[in-house]
């Protein structure tokens, strides 16, 4: 544990489970942040820095998602070469997205994300065949194009705000792209471990981990991470389907109080 910071041993044990279970919601269809974060916000002392619970919370989601993807690269092939321009693009919104933090006031983002997020968990859950085979609509520098504004989208999305980047990732990769659910898993695991390593790298730097509670944490992410893809290649795509329609109302439920209280609250 860090020094200067001690937890109960019922927090502490608060905190590995819900990092468990973010594991293996992060590792089927991406949105283990709905729950490790906000657990730490409440875990955590009040007088704990924003920037060191950000930065505690990605050790365990990176060890988690590292996990993942290797268990699911065991069994699904990915064309790196659509892969590249998706990962490259991550890291850039990434990077691009925390620095926005320091200028643009995150309130007045939250209601748009809300309606993108209302919008897509509508239009999956409209279309009861999306994902579960693969239609893919764009080949060649069309989808490596595609791709890029994918992830330059999204890791805007996770350096500036961040939970719900995984889940974000699957759903523009099945609707935008036409890959199935598992492929679209996948990918989005690659992607979402390049945003989480730069994001490490950046906190580290300024001292920003609680690296003690952040490896317990992330003992128990990575357990889930791979307990979560082994259950996601046992079930199948329409599996996924329904834990990503799950997730998503969960995000637009907390974006809408987030924005309820920002503005009436």
């Amino acid at each position: 544990m860090t020094a200067g910071l001690e937890l109960p041993l019922l927090t502490l044990a608060l905190l590995v489970l819900a990092s468990f279970l973010a594991g293996w919601i992060d590792a089927v269809v991406g949105g283990g942040g709905l729950i490790q974060l906000p657990a730490l916000l409440i875990g955590l002392p009040p007088d704990t820095p924003v920037a060191t619970i950000a930065g505690t919370n990605k050790l365990p989601s990176f060890m988690g998602t590292l996990t993942a993807s290797l268990t699911y690269l065991r069994t699904i092939k990915v064309d790196w070469g659509l892969a590249w321009p998706l990962l490259v693009a991550a890291a850039i919104g990434s990077w691009t997205g925390a620095q926005l933090t320091h200028f643009l006031p995150r309130q007045h983002f939250t209601p748009l994300v809300l309606f993108a997020v209302v919008s897509v968990g509508w239009y999956t859950w409209r279309r009861p065949n999306l994902g579960l085979h693969a239609a893919v609509k764009h080949t060649g520098n069309d989808a490596r194009l595609r791709m890029a504004a994918i992830g330059l989208v999204v890791g805007l999305w996770d350096g500036f705000i961040g939970p719900g980047t995984g889940t974000f990732f699957v759903l523009a990769l099945v609707s935008v792209i036409g890959h199935d659910f598992l492929a679209s898993t996948a990918l989005a695991k690659l992607a979402n471990l390049t945003t989480n390593a730069s994001a490490i790298v950046a906190f580290a730097i300024t001292g920003n981990i609680l690296w003690g509670l952040g490896l317990a944490m992330g003992v128990a992410n990575l357990t889930g991470g791979y307990l979560g893809a082994r259950t996601a290649l046992t079930r199948g795509n329409a599996f996924i389907r329904k834990v990503c329609l799950l997730v998503v109302g969960a995000l637009a439920i907390k974006l809408a109080w987030d924005t309820f209280f920002t503005y009436w609250g």
